[in-house]
């Protein structure tokens, strides 16, 4: 018997072990697929911990970094971005109470500490450099199985149908017992032999390693925490199946088999070397105890070398933070009494320079923000077609079913054709695959592309043109019941009392070419969508002459002269579409002249060289932007957001934020027992983080957090995500080109500074009742910040509030 046989015969996971390795996998967050992608905080499933606990220990597991280099801070110190009296305050917040002079010296210093490193890494250190890295091989090798393993349109690998798969663990097995080339490549002959040898079962798998590597309780949840960082990527893919499980009562998590296929691969290693190459192994394995040896240590020094940074990043904050705080309390105050025109738009960053420059045509134009889904839990389905798919934030499972009352089936057929071959053209390998099956059709397209370009629209989004629209919850037709009360609460959480004759309904959504990561500019709170079907169905609730009889019933009176119009904000132009009833001429030249100055505005960032050009030009420019294929900047997205403001808009209407705030309309008189306030503390601020925390991690770790050069990128398995290249783990996060303009940063990461207009106690209940919000603030993953009217700000924190 061999001693593998006789370990795996003689060796059981314990259940301290099973918990250490379930709650390795728990630290990993979702990451959302391509036609669905949000902004997700990376670090979200790590809530519950201190963020700067977080940061080293993933500099200390997995080199990971959530803060800049030193030179960075430094420089935006030298651009007067951080002021003295900042860095001041900071160090003393992190017990550093030193005279200026010597804290400028004190954060001039940085030293490296050396991270944990796994067994493949000590193996890589001593390897020849002519030869294929054994991590480099481990990540590919996993990776190009996970994209087989998870392809949902074709035959996997091995397995018949895509339907009838093996455990991901069983099938990778399978798979890698015939794959001869891995000794071929490595250059390792008869490594293929240690595979076969491998137990079938997961659990026996890792008690297997466990007693073999030598790993005690206390190393093996950061053990294996650290080998899901090697594969953050798939990791991330396989948390985001299981959240989707969760949220559907349909439980999928594969967390465990990836761990264990990892794991495999050290275990595998071990064994080859200790039998087939003792004088490699030896000294292994001295590296190896030193290495765990020296873990809690490693910790404890990437704490210490991270505080200077600390005082640095919170200094910038401050900053920030200062200079707003003196923005808002110096505001002048302005209502809007009797509006002729109220838009109500998404809280998007991109919004808050649109709403301003509405707000300038007229003093009876009434702007207000509100989360982008509009409140209604919708999943689009469009008729005779199979095809769905979500309108909300990711936090929340749609509720009702959406389709278009007119009959599609005669297009169904074309549009599910469109589809099948533009996620065809996404596949990794489809580049020449493609060109040489469609021939000199494709080619011609291309060309088209190229010099002709009209722009691009996905045949699904074609179908949301529909005037009107089927409502259903569990397959019945919502009544007028059903409607009025929905819309009821929809009103209320707007805090929308009185109504303009007009009144606009504003989603957004992105318009660009080629762009893979298009749905990340899109509404993210509508699930990575434009949100014209939500606009839609809105209006048409409101418009519903039998919904406003029901809402009169409820104390809720809109004047029969009141019209509400959907409207589209294209936030890669600046033109708001209207749709439906038409609009009047006079809000017609409003919208116009608001593009106007939102796109002059913008061209400072987007094109500096168009500033003194004239309008024509500039708005040439936006147009052809969005439909040129070849452009890898379209528009910043959400880059350098800062701030989430939740307060009536008369407190911030004449003051420039700069597009680096997400507005959200709110006042306290008119919120009975603080519920919209709750609302909002729960969900929209929460959204704002992940926004603001993928952001930050793709500029200070592009390589583990974002998805490197766009130019790059291949799809994987027609929208799960994408490779930059043909291999590698696979890419979460925002690409450089979508941060950085080729010369400095766009997005200034710094943790969001969230802002409310209201009363101090109602705040302070609301976060001790929601654990998710409480970790939030105490764990400083976010600022919190309150806003009274007698003009003082003051920040929440650990249940105090503290100026």
């Amino acid at each position: 018997m061999s001693n593998a046989a006789a370990l795996t015969s003689a060796t059981e996971l314990t259940e301290s072990q099973r918990f250490e390795l379930i709650a390795a996998g728990n630290k990993i967050a979702p990451s959302w697929p391509l036609d669905q992608m949000i902004a997700v905080n990376p670090f979200w499933t790590m809530r519950d911990e201190h963020i700067e606990q977080v940061a080293s220990k993933l500099s200390a597991l997995g080199n990971a970094h959530l803060l800049m280099p030193i030179e960075y801070y430094q420089s935006l110190y030298a651009a007067g971005d951080i002021t003295p009296e900042a860095l001041v305050k900071a160090a003393k917040e992190k017990g550093t109470a030193l005279p200026l002079a010597q804290l400028e010296a004190y954060l001039s210093k940085e030293t490296e500490t050396v991270h944990w490193h796994n067994l493949s890494d000590l193996l890589d250190s001593q390897r020849d450099q002519h030869k294929m890295t054994w991590c480099d091989e481990i990540i590919h090798q996993i990776s190009q199985f996970c994209a087989a393993h998870y392809q949902q349109l074709r035959p996997v690998l091995r397995c018949q149908t895509a339907s009838h798969q093996p455990g991901l663990y069983q099938h990778w097995l399978d798979v890698i017992r015939h794959d001869r080339g891995i000794s071929i490549v490595m250059d390792e002959p008869g490594l293929n032999k240690y595979f076969k040898e491998l137990p079938d079962d997961v659990d026996a798998l890792f008690a297997e390693a466990i007693v073999t590597l030598g790993i005690n309780d206390s190393e093996l949840e950061p053990y294996s925490h650290a080998l899901l960082l090697d594969i953050n990527g798939w990791a991330s893919w396989v948390a985001y199946l299981r959240w989707q499980g969760e949220l559907n009562n349909q439980p999928h998590d594969d967390m465990l088999s990836l761990l264990a296929i990892r794991m495999a691969w050290e275990l595998v290693i071990w064994r080859y070397l200790e039998a087939e190459q003792p004088m490699t192994f030896s000294p292994l394995k001295l590296q190896w105890q030193r290495e765990k040896r020296r873990l809690p240590i490693l910790l404890a020094e990437h704490n210490l070398q991270q505080h200077p940074l600390w005082i640095w990043a919170k200094a910038a904050e401050l900053s920030y933070q200062q200079q707003l705080n003196n923005q808002l309390l110096n505001a002048r105050q302005q209502v809007v009494e009797t509006p002729e025109l109220q838009a109500i738009f998404c809280i998007d960053v991109r919004s808050e320079v649109m709403r301003r420059a509405l707000e300038a045509q007229s003093d009876k134009i009434q702007t207000l923000g509100f989360a982008g889904f509009f409140g209604l839990p919708l999943e689009y389905q469009p008729q005779s077609s199979p095809f769905s798919r979500p309108q909300l934030p990711g936090l929340l499972k749609a509720r009702i079913q959406v389709s278009e009352k007119d009959d599609n089936s005669q297009i169904s057929d074309s549009t599910n054709l469109k589809v099948s071959l533009q996620n065809w053209s996404k596949a990794a390998p489809s580049t020449f695959s493609m060109v040489e099956s469609m021939g000199w059709v494709y080619a011609f397209k291309m060309l088209k592309q190229s010099f002709f370009s009209k722009g691009y629209e996905h045949p699904i989004n074609k179908l949301t043109h529909s005037p009107h629209w089927e409502m259903k919850s569990n397959g019945q037709a919502l009544t007028i019941e059903d409607k009025a009360e929905l819309t009821q609460g929809i009103l209320n959480a707007m805090g929308l009392q009185a109504f303009a004759p007009t009144v606009l309904l504003v989603g957004h959504g992105s318009h660009t070419n080629n762009n893979l990561h298009s749905a990340g500019l899109d509404c993210g709170a509508c699930g990575g969508q434009s949100g014209e079907v939500n606009v839609r169905v809105l209006a048409q609730l409101l418009n519903d002459q039998d919904v406003r009889r029901s809402l009169h019933s409820r104390g809720i009176d809109i004047p029969e002269t009141t019209r509400f119009i959907a409207a589209l904000h294209n936030t890669t132009t600046d033109n708001i579409d209207c749709f439906g009833e038409p609009a009047s001429n006079k809000v017609k030249q409003w919208l116009s002249a608001a593009k106007d100055i939102a796109q002059r505005e913008r061209i400072a960032l987007i094109d500096p060289t168009l500033q003194e050009a004239n309008q024509e030009s500039i708005n040439k420019a936006f147009q052809k932007r969005s439909r040129d294929w070849s452009q890898v900047r379209p528009e910043w997205g959400l880059a350098n957001n800062a701030a989430f403001i939740v307060a009536p808009r008369s407190r911030t209407r004449n003051v420039n934020l700069k597009g680096r705030s997400f507005l959200h309309d709110y006042n306290w008189e008119t919120d009975n027992g603080f519920k919209v306030l709750e609302q909002i503390m729960t969900a929209p601020m929460v959204v704002t983080n992940w926004i603001n925390m993928q952001y930050n991690a793709s500029v200070t770790d592009n390589f583990k957090y974002g998805s490197g050069n766009k130019a790059l990128h291949n799809a994987v398995g027609g929208n799960i995500g994408v490779f930059e290249g043909n291999g590698g783990d696979l890419r979460t996060g925002l690409s450089m080109q979508s941060l950085h303009n080729g010369e400095h940063w766009m997005h200034q990461p710094q943790r969001l500074a969230v802002y409310i207009a209201a009363p101090r106690e109602p705040i302070g209940e609301i976060v001790i009742r929601h654990d998710h919000v409480r970790h939030l603030i105490d764990n400083e993953w976010l600022f919190l910040m309150g806003w009274d009217e007698n003009g003082l700000i003051e920040r929440f924190y650990r249940g105090q509030w503290v100026s």
